[in-house]
């Protein structure tokens, strides 16, 4: 890939990043709900889910979900289910404190927020149609693809672990600030509404003929 084509793809990679989304919706519930240090390691889930689906478009089967009704559907409905769980998750969540949260009764592993945050980014087919029509527009065919579609990974997992970072942060600063039982609930209600709402939009998405 040349540089001149890389730094394209660098700069619609920040644009993909920081638009909203569930990824955005996940990083900022995760900083809401367990601080940043620990929050952050949603990003990490979201990053292997995005990997996940750059890995299925480059040997096809990408295109393969894309293409097939039942594929596509299956993947989508999977999505739009875990969403709204996630959704019913996050309303649910006890409005504790930051302080209250780290004095050792802490609710979710990082391996259990890694997990989220892949299951998200991977199981979205809205990711992979996106990918179907972004990436080849970066690629060059006459050379070989592999060093390429790593480049693209590399590429989207850097932006998104800087832009996942502030929306983490500036979500765990509101925590940081809330002593409120009440305000917390509100919070984590917002959040848990905005997962289901991620989830209604994903139901809509058709597959492209």
């Amino acid at each position: 890939m040349d540089f001149s084509v890389w730094l394209a793809f660098f700069a619609a990679s920040w644009a993909i990043s920081i638009s909203p989304g569930a990824g955005a919706v996940a990083a900022m519930s995760a900083g809401l709900s367990h601080g940043f240090k620990r929050g952050y390691f949603m990003t990490f889930g979201l990053i292997l889910g995005i990997v996940t689906q750059v890995i299925l478009v480059s040997v096809g089967l990408g295109a393969l979900i894309a293409a097939s009704s039942l594929g596509f559907a299956l993947v989508k409905w999977a999505g739009v289910a875990y969403l709204v769980y996630l959704g019913v998750q996050q309303w649910r969540a006890p409005a504790r404190p930051l302080a209250a949260a780290d004095d050792g009764a802490v609710q979710v592993t990082r391996r259990q927020l890694v997990l989220r945050g892949w299951g998200i980014n991977a199981v979205n087919p809205k990711g992979t149609v996106f990918l179907l029509a972004i990436v080849p527009q970066f690629l060059n065919l006459s050379a070989p693809l592999a060093p390429q579609y790593l480049v693209i990974g590399a590429t989207l997992a850097f932006t998104d672990l800087v832009v996942m970072a502030g929306y983490t942060a500036l979500a765990a600063q509101v925590l940081a600030a809330l002593k409120s039982e009440n305000h917390i609930r509100a919070l984590n209600r917002v959040f848990g509404s905005l997962f289901v709402a991620a989830g209604v939009l994903l139901a809509t998405v058709k597959r492209t003929n």
